[in-house]
């Protein structure tokens, strides 16, 4: 199945764990939320038509952004039959389609600029070609690692996408518009489980602990601000990932501290992922994501 028909699938389908029509913004992190903002098809649709794609380092931007939820997104689906509890086997899958969503809308636009489709940039280019940062491509680990990454991850897209809303670029807008909803039920139910985690038996607690101490020292790469980013952000078109810092900090200290936990003390990883220097981790997920649409390519799946 092809990035764009993994997630169509999905849209369209009422709640999994209610019954009850999505949509809505009451939405959990366990409900397929289809909505009625722009879908990766209407931007490939305005694309074909004539409408003006992104410029070279817009499309560089959505690339980067892409990149980091189509990782995610492969990251989070090894949970599908493996999570602590079968609501988390529905939650866990559902937010891996959430990223799956972001990513299939940014890598469409991202690919009007040099001729290509989604599942050419998800598919058809090789590890130094990524542009995704170096925390979303890290394993998985036991369940805690996976809810801290979560954790990081959805405090950091809640404050980028809620900037991104404002973007002198209307398709970005609209892409960070429709995600920010997701991403703010994945905010909620990553922090439930710290606390569920970190306020438990002693075993959990040192789970949670040890999740967090693995994923802290990738956090320094999300708000490093570079050439590109400080071009775009002087047209109004993308934010200083340093200027959401603040944010992200009191968000994810609001949670660890109700849960009764610290903020790690690490040294931080060197990064790299924006210009294609990945760790030893990404090329494994790329090679179990790519096979088959390189074994038969134009196949439909």
């Amino acid at each position: 199945m092809t990035v764009s028909e993994t997630k169509k699938h999905a849209e369209g389908h009422h709640d999994i764990s209610t019954g009850v029509a999505g949509g809505d913004g009451s939405a959990s992190a366990t409900r397929i939320t289809p909505g009625n903002a722009l879908r990766p098809e209407d931007i490939s649709l305005q694309l074909r038509q004539g409408a003006t794609g992104p410029s070279e380092d817009a499309a560089l931007y959505a690339l980067q952004l892409g990149d980091d939820a189509l990782i995610l997104a492969q990251r989070l689906g090894h949970w599908i039959s493996r999570a602590p509890e079968l609501e988390e086997d529905v939650a866990l899958g559902n937010i891996a389609l959430d990223q799956l969503g972001h990513a299939r809308s940014f890598l469409t636009y991202a690919g009007g600029a040099w001729g290509k489709s989604e599942d050419d940039l998800a598919y058809f280019r090789g590890e130094e070609e990524f542009r995704s940062a170096h925390l979303f491509e890290q394993p998985n680990g036991d369940f805690a690692v996976t809810i801290a990454r979560q954790l990081v991850i959805s405090c950091y897209q809640f404050a980028l996408y809620s900037a991104l809303t404002g973007s002198a670029d209307t398709t970005i807008a609209a892409i960070a518009a429709k995600a920010l909803k997701e991403v703010d039920y994945h905010r909620d139910h990553s922090a439930q489980w710290v606390l569920r985690l970190g306020l438990g038996t002693d075993e959990s607690r040192r789970r949670m602990i040890r999740g967090l101490s693995m994923v802290w020292p990738y956090v320094g790469e999300l708000f490093v601000d570079d050439d590109l980013v400080a071009r775009l952000a002087a047209d109004g078109v993308a934010v200083l990932p340093a200027s959401l810092r603040p944010e992200f900090d009191r968000a994810v200290a609001q949670v660890l501290a109700e849960a009764n936990l610290d903020v790690p003390d690490v040294p931080a990883a060197p990064g790299g992922g924006r210009q294609g220097r990945h760790s030893e981790h990404l090329g494994y997920v790329l090679a179990e994501m790519q096979v088959l649409a390189r074994q038969h390519p134009g196949a439909s799946w």
